[in-house]
């Protein structure tokens, strides 16, 4: 039950291209709170690809700040798990080791514009922790009271988020906002996380997982209503990583067949499939204010690879089918005060 679901996923290679997936549907106006105006047409059309050096690395990116940095999650050939920086100039950090790790995972979820990296480190007993990198100065942080936790995005004001669980087995997703810890869950899911929350405080996303194991995207505004499912026609898995200040959010779903696709949606119900070229295994999982986006595919030996694209105007979005919105869940709120504590249980999706 604790347990993320993972695939695996085969695609052709192709290697450093540009890429323009040009939409020809009809263009659907974008409605509701955060709808933003939609141009007559758009794409998501991939810059460049990378990988972190060395050989049989796969590269896992996670966010994208808005100097163009990207923090990501390297997994080399014998299974050890780093986080890096991929800076805007195209040079890589070191690998990023959080000081405390001696089981070969530290992972880097989050960058903001300062360039203060989030992210989880797991220890000798299984557990998993939070910390930050800003400077070159690592700080540990657990949720209050929590026997596991991660941190998942942080935005430019240094606020930020993740998932926790207090011992009940039920995992929490949280926002943290001017140091103080707001905690939610999806009424009837067994884990709940929150992946990203945007600067105007206005859109908090991230995914759950239902009492049968499906996994669901969902929103938060900022009133603190939940808005759930989020699934896009066909889904059977839905992940929502990443969102930016014009509120449009990224992510991926996998099909009854096999294949992951990349996503792009725009709330309330508003999707778009992008799919990395002969790939059966796209995600995107961070998007910039000025529409960059740092997402991954795996070719057929299993390897991933970091991209960059970048959306021109408003790709042309399907309205989702039925689904429930605004469903409030109760939230506790909890002074900002880090105490130890350790994680144990679901890996979050990456």
């Amino acid at each position: 039950m604790k347990k993320a679901i993972k695939k695996a996923i085969r695609i052709m290679k192709p290697k450093q291209i540009f890429i323009s997936i040009l939409a020809v549907l009809f263009v659907f106006p974008l409605m509701g709170t955060f709808a933003q105006q939609a141009a007559n047409s758009g794409s998501i059309e991939v810059i460049t690809t990378f990988d972190y050096p060395g050989a049989g690395n796969s590269t896992l990116p996670q966010k994208i700040n808005e100097r163009g940095d990207v923090v990501g999650v390297f997994v080399d050939s014998n299974g050890v798990t780093r986080a890096f920086v991929r800076f805007s100039d195209g040079s890589f950090s070191a690998p990023i080791v959080d000081p405390n790790d001696t089981v070969g995972f530290t992972e880097g979820r989050g960058i903001n514009n300062s360039r203060t990296v989030c992210g989880d480190y797991a220890s000798p007993d299984g557990n998993n922790h939070g910390f930050f990198l800003s400077g070159g100065t690592f700080t540990e942080y657990d949720v209050p009271g929590a026997v596991s936790d991660t941190v998942l995005g942080i935005n430019d004001p240094g606020d930020f988020t993740g998932g926790f669980d207090d011992g009940s087995g039920i995992f929490q997703g949280f926002v943290s906002v001017g140091g103080t810890i707001t905690s939610f869950s999806v009424p009837g899911a067994i884990l709940t996380l929150a992946y990203q929350l945007n600067n105007s405080k206005q859109l908090a996303v991230g995914y759950y997982i239902d009492s049968s194991g499906i996994l669901h995207g969902y929103y938060r505004d900022t009133n603190g209503a939940l808005h759930f499912p989020i699934d896009p026609s066909g889904s059977v898995g839905t992940v929502l990583f990443g969102d930016n200040n014009r509120n449009w959010v990224v992510g991926r779903y996998a099909d009854s067949s096999g294949v992951t696709h990349g996503l792009f949606f725009v709330p309330p119900d508003r999707f778009f499939t992008f799919d990395y070229p002969g790939s059966t295994f796209t995600s995107l999982n961070g998007i910039s204010s000025q529409g960059f986006i740092c997402g991954r595919y795996v070719d057929a030996s299993g390897i991933a690879h970091g991209f960059i694209a970048r959306v021109r105007g408003t790709p042309p979005t399907n309205a989702a089918g039925t689904e429930m919105k605004a469903f409030a869940s109760p939230s506790l709120v909890t002074p900002l005060n880090p105490s130890p504590s350790a994680w144990g249980g679901a890996m979050p999706a990456r």
